[in-house]
């Protein structure tokens, strides 16, 4: 058979053993560069400081990680319900100036870009107010806390105390590096690290020690110092003129925990301007809320999700662009569920759109209710005839913040954010029904007028917001202070790199 062989099949043969063995070859080599990827360790470049606030510093010697972060400015993400792009909520949705009236997210209220803009958004926004030089403007210096990797800096050069003193502009100068590596990481050992006091403070309070918890429980710690229910402390002994930080989780986590906290020191954020109601104001309980939710309850964590793994090479790193799972289900939603990303991202908005079905429904109920509360004071009630109606709104309108103001909630755990809305609606109600009854005491007969809300400025006007004079202070201030916040941030770091 071989004598009868054809010369052409044997330069065939002859061509495939050396496309086979090239092959092989290439393949061979692949798996000695990655086994030697995967055994390589970063040789450091420089040596961080243990509070260094510039992520730029640490991207020397962790240049895959820093490489994915700055992919946070990336601002372009949109899904059903908000992403990392720019949103006007009061624009999208003109009944939060009614329901904030009062309170500064009545004068601005955008969708959070993300880490990268956090003291850019900072700045900008007009619930900051617009600081002078003679005046330091409304908002504590606390307002800073989860900003920036400067502030861990700071509290270790000036103490926690002297930190949270002051107002807001106070310490505009020394916080300027947006969030990043030193908020988490620990510069020596690269693990991660509570850099927050209000975190540690919260589990001692609690019998904890968060120095025990397993690194797959800090990767949801690391985010819960700042995506969390929080409020600022004025009454803590020995600490008066200063707006402590607090997580108010002594009852526990959930939406009564925390009311009952607030309740049983008479706390409010502000009293409402139309209803007269003492108001708390959720901030963000992403985690809290998170807990009560399968995910957490399978183990899974935060970065899980939000900061999935990834390869390059033969490097397994996390992700450090920050982002909606829906931005990259392969690696977060897929890696666990097999099915198709069409569907799962349906799952999602599924969700969504049953609890926000109801959550509108309570925000419609509560913006009546504290238009009728308002006829009774107009109409000569008392604060006897009015304590009662009033709690009602606060508890109802408590429920409906603090679903709307956890980033996923309804999709983290639809089941409490279902249970805590349905509460609020109860909690509604009953005000209205109180209010009905005391309405009728007065004489008043009909309906309360129900005003005409199309737009935010519509609404804005309708609560007494000038917001025109508000922007021009607030450029009047980015024109005349940030310049020197600026300049004398990048003279001390220069003097920090000599």
């Amino acid at each position: 058979m071989t004598k009868n062989r054809k010369p052409w099949m044997n330069w065939m043969l002859f061509t495939a053993s050396l496309v086979l063995v090239f092959v092989l070859g290439i393949v061979i080599s692949s798996i000695v560069e990655r086994k030697t990827e995967a055994k390589y360790a970063y040789t450091p470049q420089v040596q961080i400081d243990e509070f260094e606030p510039q992520n730029e510093v640490w991207g020397q010697n962790f240049p895959r990680e820093f490489e994915s972060y700055y992919n946070t400015a990336d601002s372009t993400f949109k899904s059903k319900y908000n992403g990392n792009a720019m949103i006007d909520m009061l624009e999208k949705n003109p009944r939060l100036v009614v329901l904030f009236a009062g309170y500064g997210f009545s004068k601005d209220y955008n969708q959070g870009r993300g880490h990268f803009y956090a003291i850019e958004d900072t700045r900008n926004t007009l619930r900051t107010g617009a600081p002078t030089s003679s005046e330091d403007g409304p908002m504590p210096s606390t307002c800073w806390t989860c900003k920036s990797p400067d502030v861990p800096r700071l509290m270790n050069e000036i103490g926690v105390d002297n930190y949270y003193k002051g107002k807001w502009s106070s310490k505009g100068a020394e916080i300027v590096n947006p969030i990043g590596c030193a908020d988490c990481h620990d510069a020596k050992t690269m693990n991660l690290k509570i850099t927050r006091p209000a975190l540690v403070e919260a589990y001692q309070r609690l019998g904890k020690d968060i120095k025990k918890a397993t690194h797959n429980e800090m990767r949801s710690l690391v985010c819960a110092q700042c995506h969390v229910e929080y409020y600022f402390n004025d009454k803590l002994p020995g600490k008066d003129g200063i707006k402590y930080l607090t997580f108010p989780w002594d009852n526990g986590y959930a939406a009564e925990d925390m009311e009952k906290y607030y309740d049983n020191m008479q706390f409010s954020d502000w009293t409402h301007a139309i209803s007269k109601a003492p108001m708390i104001k959720a901030q963000h309980p992403d985690f809290e809320v998170f807990k009560t939710g399968i995910h957490s309850e399978r183990g899974v964590s935060c970065a899980d999700c939000h900061m999935p793994y990834k390869t390059e090479g033969g490097q397994k790193f996390t992700n450090h662009h920050i982002m909606s799972p829906l931005q990259n289900p392969a690696n977060s939603c897929q890696v666990c569920h097999k099915a198709e990303t069409d569907k799962l991202i349906k799952n999602v908005y599924d969700r969504q759109d049953k609890i926000l079905e109801n959550q509108n429904k309570l925000e419609e109920l509560l913006v009546r209710a504290h238009y009728e509360a308002k006829q009774c004071w107009d109409l000569g009630a008392t604060d006897a005839e009015m304590n009662a109606i009033l709690q009602d709104i606060r508890k109802g309108q408590w429920r409906w913040d603090y679903a709307a103001a956890g980033h996923g909630n309804s999709f983290h755990a639809p089941v409490e954010t279902g249970r805590v809305i349905s509460q609020g609606i109860m909690f509604a109600q009953e005000a209205r029904i109180k209010l009905a009854k005391l309405l009728m005491t007065k004489g008043f007969k009909g309906d309360v007028p129900y005003p005409n809300i199309k737009t935010k400025a519509d609404a804005q006007k309708l609560i007494g917001l000038d917001i025109p004079a508000e922007k021009a202070a607030k450029e009047k201030f980015k024109k005349d202070l940030l310049p020197k916040w600026d300049a004398e941030a990048k003279g001390r770091q220069s003097k920090n790199k000599k």
